[in-house]
């Protein structure tokens, strides 16, 4: 049963990993930040439509499982 979770722990890191990596930068930095260049507003609402969505989305279902794996395998 723990090897299950651990391969299952293992593929679930890969995915978030993809996930990660497939998301647009919401902004253009932390130089940006500090410099004022750009038009970074902290406070300005943007929505994600689309595929931005369903991969936000995702990555937050995997990210969930992957915790409560990461709990399971502490108890079993």
């Amino acid at each position: 049963m723990e090897d299950i979770l651990n391969v299952i722990l293992m593929c679930l890191s890969a995915v978030i990993i993809i996930l990660v990596l497939l998301q647009s930068g919401k902004s253009d930095g932390l130089s940006a930040a500090f410099t004022g260049s750009g038009d970074l507003n902290l406070f300005t609402v943007t929505k994600e439509r689309g595929p931005e969505k369903f991969i936000s989305r995702m990555t937050l279902v995997c990210g969930i499982v992957f915790f409560a794996l990461v709990i399971a395998l502490q108890i079993v």
